[in-house]
């Protein structure tokens, strides 16, 4: 399903517009940073497709607020995610970007962890990054340009006690960015990865008050990163000022 509107983008500065708007696809773009990507896209003047999952209300919201087209698909679902970048290329005619911010979570120890779990972790966090960037590359490719950055985090890094799958998943992610970077580096086509720490999103609102205190204990900066930190750090890797910038993992966690 596709939630569209037509719109117009208001140029800041005195009138002046864009020198090229960049035709931006989102995964995960209702909430948490994928929404604040969707948001800093869009207020820079470009023209932005998210696709979401299960968040339709906010989806909707976000949509009507950024002009922003949205699109209804699992990520972990290779066929639905061939047919949402169909239709985003179709909207916008082609992609220049893509961010892949779509990802779920689990704390729990590792053998609480049944498999149903371990599969959809790793199929949306994982399988899913794999799946849209196969089906983006080729659209890139043909056009010799283009920008990924992947979302990480800081655990496919380093590891988290009870993260055990998202963890994985997570490294999965490094190691998918690190090879694809090269194989598309050739066609103009940079790949990078944010390795975001502890953001205050709907991921962690599991958290107790206890628990958030104790990690921000632990944060050299002393609190939690917020979505649109990590939103920013994201535009500027898509940006021109990022063309040599490719195979790189970003971490964005106030030295955590």
């Amino acid at each position: 399903m596709v939630q569209s509107r037509k719109y117009q983008i208001h140029a800041a500065c005195g009138g002046k517009t864009e020198k090229r708007m960049k035709k931006v696809l989102i995964t995960g773009g209702s909430r948490g940073i994928g929404a604040a990507a969707v948001k800093k896209f869009a207020e820079s003047g470009h023209r932005v497709v998210f696709i979401y999952n299960k968040s339709e209300k906010e989806a909707k919201e976000l949509s009507e607020k950024y002009g922003a087209d949205c699109i209804r698909a699992d990520v972990s679902d290779p066929l639905q995610i061939k047919e949402a970048v169909d239709a985003a290329a179709k909207i916008m005619g082609g992609i220049d970007v893509l961010v892949t911010s779509a990802g779920v979570a689990k704390i729990a120890q590792i053998c609480d962890t049944d498999d149903g779990e371990w599969r959809r972790i790793c199929d949306t966090d994982l399988s899913g990054t794999f799946y849209i960037c196969r089906e983006v590359s080729r659209i890139m490719v043909r056009q010799h340009s283009g920008s990924i950055v992947t979302v990480g985090s800081v655990w496919g890094k380093e590891g988290a006690s009870c993260e055990t799958a998202y963890s994985a998943a997570k490294a999965g992610v490094r190691g998918l960015t690190k090879a694809l970077s090269k194989e598309l580096a050739p066609s103009g086509i940079t790949v990078n990865c944010v390795e975001p720490g502890v953001i205050d999103t709907d991921m962690n609102s599991c958290l107790s008050e206890e628990d958030k205190k104790a990690l921000c204990e632990e944060i050299p900066a002393g609190r939690f990163g917020t979505a649109g930190e990590v939103a920013e750090l994201i535009y500027f890797l898509s940006s021109e000022k990022a063309s040599y910038i490719t195979g790189q993992c970003i971490g964005i966690g106030g030295g955590f």
